[in-house]
């Protein structure tokens, strides 16, 4: 028994048990403030974390064979930072070493510890809004709250439903069957066992909100962990892990329960990595066709979960505020460059217009309104580069150019004004048919959006959710002010597997998944094989082998 862990579980008990309330009741939680304040997190917490930031640049992260790496951030300048890299052998060994400890180790201790990871990573929020803004190309805001709080809070989720799915297994029991004069007594026992070696397999644009679901569900449940970065996003990964090496050293544990895996394109390990057979769970966010791989290879004898791509929809019917859905949908288009799983792609509008609050408003009308209200926000070169952020691919920029072709440009993409050393690019918006599905049947990554004319509102109703239930999905909008068109809307991306959200006018945006309220992905389309997270996306973490013997007298 470690006497550390056992104080990490007391010290962090209150909030395991606020979050496995939250839950349940599915209202608003937050362990880690959002708020990049100085108040919350100390007033020379950014200073200190520029300077940490500044400090690891141009050399090895840690000392180690095999350095790799050559990240360059979206915003300009190159990091020049390497990380030790091993072999698949050699990575799978050390957790195959450390892995039986750990999994030996009281449920309370790994939550406690898993907490305590959690605690230091939030304390040390602003350094990773520096490695997240500079791999990504989030704005500084968004990679604050989406590379720390937020990914912090999906990280407590896991947790959370890590310990209410173990609390269900009984230790011991003792079963007792009257067989005639005879009564027949066993002692059982239980014990949750887990499946093997976790791979997180990251993603570029949220390493961490993405990443630490899957790392978080697996350590919970006692499974050793090998995270695979992508390689332009090393280092928000890099600092995790670093992290949680350190609190399972000072718990007694052997820090190879979790390791870090950096690669490079041209020789990648990922493949390999989950092929091999002490891999015994997957977690993958990340593009389709390494998706589908995936589940072709490894899914039938793997615990396999995945984010991937898909074509979030928009239906608009009617609105009682013209303005607010404009502005809100505008701002949902430009959130960092569309570059978001849950960020809108195709919006399906009748070809006889909408009603609204400022009178009826044609098709044309419509897309000139979007349009303008994309305008307006990015209008200040430095709100633009704040809500835009920077593209964090470059290939990115070549379908921006390829798509132009497509269809009628309502709005064109352009580079912020002022970001010369970024790599930036506004909201397109073009105005398309139904019938061209070769423009916006597929996922057309990055800031690129399609006006859809449809025949009436329901036929765009039937293409929105018949899209999300063949190319996949995470989210969809509806605007309507008709009560029968929003249950009708309910029910068909109910079945489609999408996320709904209605009526989004105000501060609220189409793109936002809220930790502990909001089921992430549904596992119920193309665009992920599991929901991130809810018991199931933890439940198959484990096994549950059981002893029996005849009971003492």
């Amino acid at each position: 028994m470690s006497a550390t862990a056992q104080a990490f579980a007391e010290k962090h008990g209150a909030t395991l048990d606020q979050a496995i309330a939250a839950l349940q009741s599915r209202g608003y939680f937050s362990a880690y403030p959002e708020t990049p304040s100085g108040k919350i997190y100390g007033e020379s917490a950014k200073a200190e974390a520029e300077a940490a930031f500044a400090a690891l640049l141009g050399k090895p992260f840690a000392d180690g064979p095999g350095q790799v790496g050559a990240e360059l951030s979206p915003w300009g300048p190159k990091l020049g930072i390497t990380y030790p890299a091993l072999d698949v052998a050699t990575l799978v060994a050390r957790a195959e070493a450390a892995a039986p400890a750990w999994a030996d180790a009281a449920p309370a201790h790994r939550a406690g510890i898993c907490l305590e990871i959690l605690h230091r990573l939030n304390r040390d929020s602003f350094l990773m809004a520096q490695a997240v803004m500079h791999t990504t190309g989030q704005g500084w805001a968004m990679a604050f709250q989406a590379g720390g709080p937020h990914a912090q809070d999906r990280g407590l989720e896991a947790v959370a439903y890590a310990m209410e799915e173990l609390s269900r297994i009984p230790g011991t029991a003792r079963w007792a069957k009257q067989a005639g004069k005879e009564q027949l007594l066993l002692d059982k026992a239980y014990r949750a066992v887990p499946r093997g070696i976790g791979l997180v397999i990251g993603c570029a644009t949220f390493p961490t909100w993405n990443g630490y679901p899957g790392l978080f569900a697996s350590l919970a449940t006692g499974n050793a962990v090998i995270v695979k970065p992508h390689p332009a996003a090393i280092l928000p990964l890099a600092l995790t892990v670093r992290t949680a090496r350190a609190v399972l050293a000072e718990a007694g544990y052997p820090a190879d329960v979790v390791q870090l895996a950096p690669d490079t394109p041209e020789a990648p390990l990922a493949s390999d990595l989950a092929r091999h057979d002490a891999i015994g769970i997957v977690d993958f966010t990340g593009g389709p066709a390494f998706g589908r791989w995936l589940r072709e290879t490894v899914g039938g004898r793997k615990v396999l979960h995945t984010e991937e791509a898909g074509i979030n929809p928009v239906v608009l019917h009617s609105t009682a505020d013209f303005a607010g859905l404009c502005r809100n949908l505008a701002f949902s288009l430009a959130l960092y460059s569309g570059q978001m799983c849950t960020a809108p792609q195709n919006i399906f509008v009748p070809a006889g217009g909408i009603a609204t609050n400022e009178g009826h408003k044609s098709f044309d009308e419509l897309g000139a309104a979007l349009a303008a209200a994309v305008d307006a926000l990015l209008a200040d070169p430095a709100r633009a580069a704040g809500v835009a952020g920077a593209i964090q691919n470059p290939a990115t920029l070549d379908r921006i150019a390829a798509a132009r072709g497509l269809g009628r440009v309502l709005r064109d993409s352009a580079p912020i004004p002022g970001q010369d050393a970024a790599r930036t690019a506004t909201p397109l918006l073009l105005a398309v048919e139904a019938e061209a599905r070769d423009a916006w049947g597929e996922e057309r990554f990055g800031p690129i959006a399609f006006l859809i004319r449809c025949a009436d509102a329901d036929a765009a109703l039937a293409l929105a959710a018949g899209s999300a239930r063949a190319r996949g999905a995470i989210t969809a909008l509806v605007h309507s002010t008709d009560g029968a068109f929003l249950d009708r809307a309910e029910r068909a991306f109910a079945r489609a597997g999408a996320a709904l959200s209605e009526n989004l006018t105000g501060g609220i945006f189409v793109n936002q998944s809220a930790a502990f309220s909001d089921y992430h992905v549904s596992g119920a389309n193309p665009a992920g094989t599991s929901c991130l997270t809810d018991a199931a996306f933890v439940a198959n973490r484990f096994h549950i082998a059981m002893a029996r013997r005849p009971a003492a007298a």
